[in-house]
């Protein structure tokens, strides 16, 4: 409701209409186009903050995969969509457990995402699918009991800067039993969230 003073001179005449009627017009005034135009121009820098903002984290912080085939099973489905961080291990060491994104050895145009079972160093050996690191046996959850094999592989010591990748779903992952230690200028990525499809969303563990 708009609101304008009173008129408090006994006998009104046109002069205080005037004067009434350019309040009015005062309150009722737009912005001036100045205004309009300083509005718009601080919406579009605004965006392109924010879009040049998106740009450098998705350049050099996280970076959105699809997820092509079944060796990571069950925790990754195929056409899983996910964020992967670059920039992790800048700063932070590659740990045993880590679901890993590598180009492959072999054809370096593919990309592989497998989990780190062996560090530069350690002592592997697999026995009818059974994993041992430095002499212990690996306890690996997150391979169900359906989805391991019965391979073998002989005694060997992870080299120098190398990392021994395996697939979760054994029994058809192509991983470092067929290619060996992965060199780790090989691996640019942690996998870290899957955002789609909905059923699968949450950290990758």
């Amino acid at each position: 409701m708009e609101t304008v003073p009173q008129d408090s001179s006994p006998n009104p005449g046109q002069p205080a209409a005037a004067g009434a009627d350019a309040q009015r017009a005062t309150l009722n005034a737009g912005p001036p186009p100045a205004a309009k135009t300083g509005g718009i121009g601080l919406w579009i820098r605004d965006l392109l903050v924010s879009a040049a903002a998106s740009v450098l984290i998705i350049t050099f912080l996280y970076q959105p995969v699809r997820v092509e085939g079944t060796s990571m099973l069950p925790r990754l489905e195929d056409s899983d969509r996910l964020f992967i961080n670059k920039f992790v291990y800048h700063i932070a060491a590659i740990e045993r457990g880590d679901v890993v994104v590598f180009r492959y050895p072999r054809d370096q145009e593919k990309s592989y995402i497998k989990r780190v079972i062996a560090l530069p160093g350690d002592t592997l050996r697999i026995d009818h699918g059974r994993v041992f690191v430095n002499g212990s046996l690996v306890r690996e959850p997150y391979v169900p009991s359906e989805y391991r094999d019965t391979q073998s592989v002989p005694e060997m010591v992870i080299p120098a800067e190398s990392y021994y990748m395996m697939g979760d779903h054994r029994s058809i992952s192509q991983d470092s039993r067929y290619f060996g230690p992965v060199d780790r200028s090989l691996i640019y990525g942690k996998a870290v969230f899957v955002y789609w499809p909905a059923r699968d969303v949450g950290v990758v563990h």
